[in-house]
C-alpha cells in the first residue's frame, strides 16, 4: 500500500491538523514548505469568502501541495465545499460528519478527500464514496475528540476498510509515529506538536501554555451534550465541568465557552480562554521550527522501526 506522501505529493508522510482559528493560510504554507501536507482549517470561520482570502493566502505563499479541512458542522460548509471546488485547492480533509453529498464533485475534480473518523463504522460507510483514505483520529488529540483511544482504533479501521488509514491523536515523537506505523497507517496527522512551533499564530501564552502543561494537564468537556472537546485545564473548564455536573442548560453551557478558543489564541487568555491541546501536550519542551518538527517525527520513526526490527529479530 502506498504511504501518504506518495498519495498526497509531499516529502513526508504527515498531515498538518485542521486547528480551528489556527491553521490560517499562512500557516498551512509554513506547514507545506515544510515538507508535510499544509491544511487550512474552516472551524471558527464565520464566513465563506474567509476561505477564500485564506486559500489565495496558501497559494502565493506555497508552490506544494495544500488541503482545506471542512468542519461539517459550519453553517457556511455548503459553501465552502463549492469554494473548494472552484480554488482548485488538492487536497481535503472533512470534521465532524458525513461529507458524502460533496464527495462526487471534489472527486470529479481530482480533489483527494480524506474524511477524519472516529469509529471504524463510519469508516466502512465513507469508503463507498470513493475516498482515497480515512484518518483515524483518537480521543488523545486536542479538540472535538471521540471515544476510542489511537491504538484501539487505527488497526480496527484498518481491518474494516480497503483504503489507507492515516493515524491521528497522541503523535509528537518518532516513538509515536513508528507505533502508527507499525498498527498498518499510512502516514499521520498531528497538532498539538505543532502548537509549540515557531511558525504556529496562536498566541505566545497559549505557546507556554502548552510547553508547561504536564501529562495528566488535559481534560474533556462537553461529554453530557454530545460535543466532547479536549482543552489544558484552567478556570473555564473547572467552571463548565461543575456546570455539567449540576445539569446545567445547554443555553448556559454555551454561554462559558462563547468565544474561547478566539480569546485564547488572539488574546492570550489562558484563564478563561478554550486553550484545546492534546495529552501528548506533557511531552513539548520548547519551541522548534516545523521543519525540525517533520525531520524529527520522520527520522525518529524510521530510527524506532529498524531498532524495533533488530529486537525482535534477535529474539526470533
Amino acid at each position: 500500500m502506498k504511504k501518504l506522501n506518495e498519495i498526497l505529493g509531499t516529502e513526508f508522510p504527515i498531515i498538518q491538523g485542521g486547528m480551528a482559528n489556527i491553521a490560517t493560510g499562512a500557516f498551512a504554507a509554513a506547514c507545506s514548505n515544510a515538507g508535510a501536507l499544509g491544511v487550512i482549517a474552516t472551524g471558527g470561520m464565520q464566513s465563506a469568502e474567509l476561505l477564500r482570502q485564506q486559500i489565495r493566502i496558501c497559494k502565493s505563499l506555497t508552490d506544494r501541495p495544500f488541503g482545506v479541512n471542512l468542519m461539517l458542522l459550519n453553517p457556511c460548509a455548503g459553501e465552502m465545499a463549492r469554494i473548494i471546488l472552484e480554488e482548485s485547492v488538492p487536497v481535503v480533509t472533512t470534521g465532524a460528519g458525513n461529507p458524502g453529498q460533496y464527495v462526487p464533485a471534489w472527486k470529479a475534480a481530482g480533489i483527494k478527500v480524506l474524511p477524519v473518523v472516529a469509529a471504524a463504522v463510519l469508516a466502512k460507510r465513507l469508503e463507498r464514496y470513493g475516498v482515497d483514505a480515512v484518518i483515524a483520529e483518537g480521543t488523545e488529540s486536542g479538540g472535538h475528540v471521540g471515544e476510542m483511544t489511537t491504538m484501539a482504533l487505527v488497526p480496527q479501521v484498518i481491518d474494516a476498510v480497503n483504503v489507507p488509514v492515516v493515524a491521528a491523536g497522541g503523535i509528537a515523537d518518532g516513538r509515536q509515529a513508528a507505533a502508527a506505523f507499525a498498527l498498518g497507517a499510512c502516514g499521520v496527522q498531528v497538532g498539538t506538536c505543532l502548537l509549540a512551533s515557531r511558525e504556529c499564530p496562536i498566541h505566545e501564552n497559549y505557546k507556554q501554555a502548552v510547553l508547561k502543561a504536564r501529562d495528566s494537564d488535559t481534560v474533556v468537556t462537553g461529554r453530557s451534550i454530545g460535543g466532547p472537546v479536549r482543552c489544558l485545564k484552567n478556570k473555564m473548564t473547572r467552571t463548565y465541568l461543575s456546570l455539567e455536573k449540576r445539569g446545567a442548560t445547554l443555553e448556559e453551557l454555551e454561554q462559558a465557552t462563547l468565544g474561547g478558543l478566539r480569546r485564547a489564541v488572539l488574546e492570550g487568555d489562558t484563564d478563561l480562554g478554550s486553550v484545546m491541546a492534546g495529552q501528548v501536550a506533557g511531552m513539548l519542551r520548547e519551541i522548534r521550527p516545523v521543519r525540525q518538527i517533520f525531520e524529527e517525527l520522520y527520522a525518529g520513526g524510521k530510527a524506532v522501526l529498524q531498532e524495533a526490527c533488530r529486537e525482535w529479530g534477535d529474539e526470533a
